[in-house]
């Protein structure tokens, strides 16, 4: 009866194994860019999605604009502040720098909600030295390697390829989450990324919109 009562116990723990590896098998990449206030409002709930979440930096060339309009009414809608920095950017590489390196070291997710709340919550530059430092320090980094990667472009290649694949996929909004092979373009696509998760849809080969 004990060996029973042990194999029984065992075989429950099996299970418990397998159901808890699946749900740390499930991954989400995020593609972000942070001179994008729509990163800035999706953020929060990518931090939010029910699996582990890579955080890549992805820059395109030429981005398709959002009017400011829709973007205020967006962040209306989600009971989110939007403040526009001064000066606004197109393109903020020392901070996708930063956020490169906050990602390989783990706080990727930390590094681009503190980054974007002072961007877009507090009008701040994230291209300045001291708002950066800033970033870090919410993010849990230390500070000189942080700033050093800010400064160093060697990576801004792999940044810019990022945002190229990404297009050349039909992702033509920022920002974009990929589940498996599919891909969410958009912030207001976040809710899908996440019944993708759930459900395991990832295995699908297409996502995007037509």
């Amino acid at each position: 009866m004990q060996g029973s009562v042990g194999t029984l116990i065992d075989l429950a723990s099996r299970r418990r194994q397998r159901a808890g590896a699946a749900s740390r098998s499930r991954r989400a990449t995020f593609f972000f860019d942070l001179a994008d206030p729509a990163t800035y409002l999706a953020a929060e709930r990518v931090e939010q999605l029910p699996a582990a979440v890579i955080w890549q930096p992805a820059v395109r060339a030429a981005p398709p604009p959002v009017p400011r309009a829709e973007l205020e009414e967006r962040a209306d809608r989600l009971r989110m502040p939007l403040v526009w920095p001064e000066p606004c950017r197109a393109a903020v590489p020392r901070a996708m720098r930063a956020a490169a390196h906050a990602a390989a070291e783990g706080r990727g997710g930390a590094f681009v909600l503190a980054a974007s709340r002072l961007a877009f919550c507090g009008g701040f530059d994230l291209d300045d030295p001291e708002v950066l430092a800033e970033a870090a320090a919410a993010a849990g980094l230390a500070l000189e390697p942080a700033l050093a990667a800010a400064g160093d472009p060697a990576g801004d290649d792999a940044v810019a390829a990022a945002g190229r694949s990404l297009a050349a996929h039909g992702a033509v909004a920022m920002p974009v989450v990929r589940v498996g092979r599919l891909l969410f373009p958009g912030e207001d696509r976040i809710a899908e990324a996440a019944a993708a998760l759930r459900v395991g849809h990832g295995r699908r080969a297409q996502g995007q919109r037509g």
